[in-house]
């Protein structure tokens, strides 16, 4: 039982039993990233609601709702944003809502843009749709757009048109009742 095997041979006269070969699948990598830490995606189907902000590029293949900031963006055919894009290079081939400012701006063929357009350079496809406007910007990611700000003397008069509206009166009744003071 001890010292012999089920081929009635001395363990010491068998030999070793056969090493098994593991081969590693993985060894090559299937694709090159396309940066240094490759690239982040929002898959078909998903929708990101929020703010989205990297250093590295971003595929956009669902749907994001809020600001999208990265270095290189693209939206593929299908996908959509609702919000404003900031990028050093845009491609859009899906649906685009917003106010965009990168630095080169690519609108493939099946691109739906409605919104300014804030860029250094601009390609447009045959059939891509662009409603809005197109402005040249050297600077396009550095500067936001300023709003427009009411001084601050528009504000103290319009609490004291406000303060002569009756709770819940028509605009012209408040008007014509006198102020109380």
């Amino acid at each position: 039982m001890f010292g012999k095997g089920k081929d009635n041979m001395p363990d010491e006269l068998r030999s070793p039993a056969p090493v098994q070969q593991f081969h590693n699948v993985a060894t090559a990598p299937a694709a090159e990233p396309e940066a240094p830490n490759g690239a982040s995606s929002i898959s078909a189907g998903m929708t990101v609601t929020g703010k989205i902000a990297g250093s590295g590029a971003v595929k956009i293949f669902g749907r994001v709702q809020g600001e999208l900031h990265a270095s290189t963006v693209l939206i593929a055919d299908g996908a959509e944003v609702e919000g404003d894009v900031v990028a050093e290079e845009l491609t859009v081939g899906g649906r685009v809502k917003g106010t965009i400012r990168a630095n080169r701006v690519r609108l493939n063929s099946s691109a739906h843009v409605e919104g300014d357009i804030f860029h250094r350079s601009l390609a447009i496809e045959e059939n891509a749709r662009f409603e809005g406007t197109s402005r040249r910007d050297d600077n396009a990611t550095d500067k936001p757009r300023a709003q427009v700000v009411r001084p601050q003397a528009s504000a103290h008069a319009l609490s004291a048109e406000s303060a002569r509206k009756l709770n819940g009166a028509p605009e012209k009744e408040a008007q014509a009742t006198p102020a109380a003071g």
